[in-house]
């Protein structure tokens, strides 16, 4: 499968701060990857290092097979950064137009503010827009010249739910018609609708990579969610919360804690039993400052 863009025990320092330590990633051609990691994780240095926007400390990174700093590599990349910054004096059109102008082939303006909810709005200063507007100009701007990988670095800061799908459905349209991407994200809900495929960063280096069930499986216990007025200790709960009368008991065996429950004889409810969410794998990789065991990282990083 070719690939796009590849790190190679990338690493890269900020006087006294490693931001990535070691990271070797690859992205091949026609996936939609999310990035995930808590603040200071090393995602945005990551992105930046893919778009050529710095350079490693050591190790390499290729855009394209060659260096991201060369233009001509670069012109097949979109790319959306956390922070953005709009000339308020420019129109939505002529904020299009000059992007577009980078390049041989680009997507109708029209077509563009379509796609990405901004029909109405060409003739408008981008001063004049709310939040949610510029975000997603700055987004549709980043597909204008039909690019084969688009980085896209906390897309829907400030969306509201509507305007977030409606970029989902964009990116996803653009990912069903062959194009690659690499996005991050603090909504994991996000991930789980667009990714096939999760890479967990934490103190700059992957943790875990692998499809959406695969970073599952990093959790093995399962969750047994139940009202009742009080449980007694049962064998097999590995960890338990309670609110008011909602508990939920985490165990490797669900069907013989359910067995011990109804032997008890306590009245419950509203049970149910489901796996480890994509937000406990992620919990669990990031919540201690240590490295995750062997167990949790070894048999999924690859």
């Amino acid at each position: 499968m070719e690939l796009l863009a590849r790190t190679v025990q990338a690493t890269r320092g900020y006087g006294p701060v490693t931001a990535l330590d070691g990271v070797s990633l690859d992205v091949p051609a026609g996936q939609l990857l999310g990035l995930l990691g808590p603040n200071g994780a090393g995602k945005t240095t990551l992105l930046q290092l893919l778009a050529g926007l710095r350079r490693p400390t050591a190790g390499t990174v290729e855009l394209f097979g060659g260096d991201p700093r060369d233009a001509a590599r670069r012109r097949r990349l979109g790319c959306t950064p956390q922070d953005t910054g709009l000339p308020p004096t420019l129109k939505v059109r002529e904020v299009v137009d000059f992007v577009a102008g980078h390049f041989d082939n680009p997507v109708p303006r029209a077509e563009l503010l379509e796609q990405f909810g901004l029909t109405g709005l060409e003739r408008r200063q981008t001063g004049g827009l709310s939040g949610g507007q510029k975000r997603r100009l700055v987004v549709a701007v980043a597909f204008v010249g039909r690019p084969d990988l688009v980085l896209l670095d906390e897309p829907t800061t400030g969306l509201d739910v509507e305007a977030r799908h409606a970029l989902w459905d964009a990116v996803r349209a653009y990912h069903q018609g062959g194009g690659t991407v690499v996005l991050t994200s603090h909504y994991l809900e996000e991930v789980e609708a667009l990714a096939e495929r999760v890479v967990v960063i934490d103190q700059g280096r992957v943790r875990a990579d692998g499809t959406l069930a695969e970073i599952r499986s990093l959790v093995p216990a399962r969750r047994v969610r139940l009202r009742a007025f009080d449980l007694p200790d049962l064998a097999g709960v590995e960890r338990s919360t309670r609110d008011g009368d909602r508990y939920e008991l985490w165990t490797a065996d669900s069907d013989a804690l359910v067995r011990r429950l109804v032997t008890t004889g306590v009245a419950f409810t509203d049970l149910e039993v489901s796996a480890a969410s994509l937000e406990d794998a992620f919990l669990a990789l990031t919540s201690t400052q240590d490295h995750p065991s062997p167990t949790l990282t070894e048999e999924i990083v690859r």
